[in-house]
Formats: structure tokens, C-alpha cells, sequence
């Protein structure tokens, strides 16, 4: 799909079981910066050293600091809203997620970028679910750094 006409701006069930299917995107590019990283850090109380001691890490097998797998899946929201917008509703939630998994990490200093293809979209009580497999990849890697599937539920506007 061409990014320039993302985000999709879907308002209701029909709208959004025609997208079931579909991939979307990918997002720009999102840098993953040491400040970024410490500051997921301190949100969560994280500090393992391969996030977070850069001299250390430069030591490890790794050759550097990486990213949290939590802080790549923290960022799904903010990257899949770029893709896939659900303004059209009274509100929305994130649901839960039904798999997660994070087959390559993500060095401090490397950009990564999502694609989100809707998996499903049911009509449920109040609202609707949402089921999205987001993949996250990092530039230069050949495997992707998170795999994801997402549910979220949304509310009709009145």
C-alpha cells in the first residue's frame, strides 16, 4: 500500500473488514536512541546492563547497547497509529496481545519501522475488535525485531 495515502481512516465495521487482510505500511523510520532507551529504563525499572551501561555492552557479544523487547512492543501503538487511524470512533483501547515475540534485538543506534497487516475485525459487544499482526523491522537486519498480534477494541461515535 502507498504510504502517502496512510493513515487508513477507517470509522466503521464495514470499513474496517474491508481492510481484513491488507498490510499497511510501513512507517517512517523510527530511531532508537541510548536516551530513549535509558529513559524506558527508568519508566520501568529496567536497568539491565545491556541496556543500559554502554561500556559494558560494548564488551558483550552484542558489541553494544540494544533496546528492551518490552520498549519495541511499547511502541506499537505509537507506530501502527500512523498506519491504521481510528479517529472515526467514540474511543478506543488496547486489548491485549495473543502472541508476541522479538527474534532479533535492536541495537542502540539502529532506525526500526512497522507494517501492520488487520488480521480481523468482529463485531463485539459495544464496539468492535480489532486483531493486527504488527512486524517490526530494523534497517540492515534481514530477520524482524518484533512480531506482535495485537488486539484492540473500539466504540461506535454515538
Amino acid at each position: 500500500m502507498d504510504t502517502t495515502t496512510l493513515p487508513v481512516r477507517p470509522g466503521t465495521a464495514i470499513d474496517l473488514a474491508d481492510l481484513v487482510g491488507k498490510e499497511l505500511g510501513p512507517t517512517e523510520w523510527f530511531e532508537i536512541t541510548q536516551e530513549r532507551v535509558n529513559a524506558f529504563a527508568n519508566a520501568t525499572g529496567d536497568h539491565q546492563w545491556i541496556h543500559i551501561d554502554v561500556k559494558k555492552a560494548a564488551a558483550s557479544p552484542l558489541g553494544g547497547t540494544i533496546a528492551h523487547g518490552l520498549f519495541s512492543l511499547s511502541l506499537g501503538p505509537y507506530l501502527s497509529s500512523q498506519l491504521l487511524a481510528l479517529d472515526g470512533f467514540a474511543h478506543g483501547l488496547n486489548y491485549g496481545y495473543n502472541k508476541v515475540r522479538f527474534p532479533a534485538p535492536v541495537p542502540v543506534g539502529s532506525r526500526i519501522r512497522m507494517r501492520v497487516t488487520v488480521v480481523a475485525a468482529e463485531e463485539v459487544g459495544g464496539g468492535i475488535q480489532i486483531t493486527t499482526s504488527q512486524v517490526v523491522e530494523r534497517e540492515g537486519s534481514d530477520k524482524p525485531v518484533m512480531v506482535a498480534e495485537s488486539v484492540a477494541r473500539v466504540v461506535a461515535a454515538a
